[in-house]
């Protein structure tokens, strides 16, 4: 994925109402930046950290800048725009990047699915008949040496997408769990048990069951995002 624009370099206040972002523009000093991230960002930002933004050039914005890359003090990069996850994926699929997932004839985003009014994030329609529904999870969340850890705060709603998973595989189609890992620092990801103990059980059990896990690392820079190598992941 390429930027429209390359992003702009800035320097991190701090981030507050989980929308928004101070930070020092080297032109216009300290502006306000939208951050699209819901999450907590835990490890994803200190103050004094370099933060990459991207000018909407939208005058009718509040905010005209968005929040897009981290940079640590040590040169990492992370990807806090968890917006832009699922074009990231569905652009490496249709160019052929996943090798898990090159064969079908069609694919959508957004399609409606499952018992619990879900939406997955990309279907497939395989030359089989069969369909594969992908779920698409960030992983930005690193704690020890090159571990990353999903997810980073409790969530019932990534529960639910686990469940929903189980659903299509006792249907007879194809489930993946997608684990996009957009830190630099990140080599090998796991379930968060210590964070969520309930998401890391339902995942194993979704693993036991037939659901797919898949993990891949991103490269990032001010200038695009793009898809990377495979990378293990263990529960």
């Amino acid at each position: 994925m390429q930027f429209a624009q390359p992003l702009e370099k800035t320097r991190i206040i701090k981030r507050y109402k989980r929308f928004l972002a101070d930070v020092i523009h080297p032109e216009k000093g300290e502006i306000t930046v939208h951050c699209p991230n819901t999450g907590s960002m835990k490890n994803c930002w200190q103050a004094g950290w370099s933060a990459w933004i991207a000018d909407s050039q939208n005058p009718k914005r509040k905010y005209p800048y968005t929040w897009v890359l981290t940079e640590t003090d040590d040169g990492q990069m992370i990807g806090i725009n968890t917006h832009l996850a699922n074009d990231i994926v569905y652009e490496a699929i249709e160019n052929k990047q996943i090798e898990e997932l090159t064969e079908y004839l069609s694919i959508k985003k957004e399609k409606k699915y499952g018992q619990e009014n879900s939406r997955i994030d990309i279907w497939l329609e395989q030359s089989d008949g069969r369909e594969t529904f992908i779920e698409i999870k960030s992983v930005t969340l690193k704690e020890s040496q090159n571990l990353g850890f999903f997810p980073d705060a409790v969530t019932t709603r990534g529960q639910k997408h686990l469940r929903e998973l189980m659903t299509c595989v006792e249907q007879g189609h194809r489930a993946v769990l997608f684990f996009l890992v957009q830190h630099s620092g990140i080599g090998e990801v796991s379930a968060a048990s210590h964070i969520d103990a309930d998401y890391a059980q339902l995942l194993k059990k979704a693993v036991n069951f037939g659901v797919e896990v898949l993990v891949y690392q991103c490269h990032l820079s001010p200038q695009s995002i793009e898809i990377g190598k495979k990378l293990p992941f263990k529960l």
